[in-house]
C-alpha cells in the first residue's frame, strides 16, 4: 500500500535551481512529484529531472489546474523566480486569470500570487510552504563567514536594515544596497543581481554593502528571498564587501560553495535575527553608530 504522505505532490516551476532543489529534497523523502513548468521561464533540464512533466504558458491558469487535477495533485510547491516584469507585461491570460486580475484591487506581485494561491485552495490543491524540502538551506542567525563585518560595513548594515524592513514593508523590494550610510539603490522590479549592478554603476568604484531582506509577513509558500552564486558573483564585480540576510528566511543555494566563494572574496556574509525592528535599525544607521552585530539580547554572534 503507498504510504499517503508521499503522494499528491505537484511542484509549479519557474526559473533558476530552486525546483531542481525542492525535487532532489521531495526525492530523498521518497516524493515523486508531478511537474508544472512554465514555459517563459523554467529550465529544458527539468525534463531530465522530471519524470511526469507537463509545460504551461503563464496566463494559462485552468490548464495547469486541470493537469494538477489529472495527476491527482493536493499538495503543491511554487519554487523558482518569475520575473516581475513578465507577470505584469507579457502573459496572455485565459479567462479564469483574466477573471482573476480584474477583480484585484491591488496590481503587484504579491496580491496576483496570493489571489492565484487562492484560486489553488478552492480547487483542492493546497499550497504548501516552499522551502519545506530544504530547511538546511535556510540559515541561523550569525556570521556564516570566516570574516565578520567590520566597523564600516556594520555601520552600513544597520543603515541598510532599516531601510530595506521599510521598503520590503511596502511592498516595493527586498534589497538596497548601500555605501557610507547613503542609500545608493533600491530593488524594484529588476532583482537583486541588477539592482547590485545598478548601484555600482552610480558609485563608480566605492566600496558597496548589500542588505536584502524578508517581507515583515513573508508569505514562504512563494517569493522567498534568494541568494546564490551569481549574486557573489555580481557583488565582487560592484566591489560589495559585504551582505546581511534575514535568518531563517532567506534560501542559500549551494550553501557550501556559495560560502567558500565569498570567503575567497574577502565578502562577509551575516545573518540577522527578522525581528529586528525597522525604527531602531533607521535610528542606529542614522547615527553612525557600529550597532548591526547581534550581541546576546538578540541571539549572538555565532560561526556557522
Amino acid at each position: 500500500m503507498t504510504n499517503a504522505v508521499t503522494t499528491g505532490w505537484g511542484l509549479i516551476a519557474g526559473n533558476g535551481r530552486f525546483p531542481f532543489l525542492v525535487l532532489e529534497g521531495a526525492r530523498s523523502q521518497g516524493i515523486d512529484m508531478a511537474v508544472i513548468a512554465l514555459k517563459e521561464e523554467a529550465s529544458q533540464e527539468l525534463a531530465n529531472s522530471a519524470k511526469r512533466l507537463h509545460w504551461v504558458s503563464l496566463g494559462e491558469l485552468s490548464k495547469a489546474i486541470d493537469l494538477m487535477h489529472r495527476e491527482g495533485v493536493t499538495q503543491a510547491v511554487m519554487a523558482g523566480q518569475v520575473k516581475h516584469n513578465k507577470i505584469f507585461s507579457t502573459i496572455r491570460p485565459d479567462w479564469k486569470l483574466a477573471k482573476l486580475l480584474f477583480s484585484l484591487s491591488r496590481k503587484n506581485t504579491d496580491s496576483l500570487i496570493g489571489a492565484v494561491a487562492k484560486v489553488f485552495e478552492d480547487e483542492g490543491i493546497h499550497l504548501v510552504d516552499s522551502t519545506h524540502f530544504l530547511k538546511p538551506l535556510l540559515p541561523d542567525a550569525g556570521v556564516l563567514t570566516r570574516r565578520a563585518p567590520d566597523e564600516r560595513e556594520a555601520a552600513d548594515i544597520a543603515y541598510g536594515l532599516g531601510i530595506a524592513r521599510q521598503v520590503s514593508a511596502m511592498d516595493i523590494g527586498q534589497t538596497v544596497v548601500i555605501s557610507d550610510r547613503a542609500c545608493v539603490a533600491v530593488e524594484a522590479m529588476e532583482g537583486t543581481d541588477e539592482t547590485i549592478a545598478r548601484a555600482a554603476r552610480i558609485v563608480d568604484g566605492k566600496a558597496l554593502v548589500v542588505v536584502k531582506v524578508a517581507k515583515p509577513n513573508q508569505d514562504m509558500r512563494f517569493d522567498v528571498p534568494v541568494v546564490g552564486l551569481p549574486t557573489i558573483e555580481q557583488m565582487k564585480s560592484a566591489r560589495a564587501t559585504a551582505l546581511a540576510i534575514d535568518a531563517g528566511r532567506t534560501l542559500l543555494f549551494d550553501r557550501d560553495k556559495l560560502l567558500a566563494e565569498a570567503d575567497a572574496a574577502g565578502i562577509a556574509i551575516q545573518a540577522f535575527p527578522c525581528a529586528i525592528d525597522a525604527t531602531i535599525g533607521a535610528k542606529q544607521g542614522s547615527e553612525g553608530q557600529s550597532k548591526a552585530e547581534p550581541g546576546p539580547a538578540s541571539g549572538g554572534i555565532k560561526k556557522q
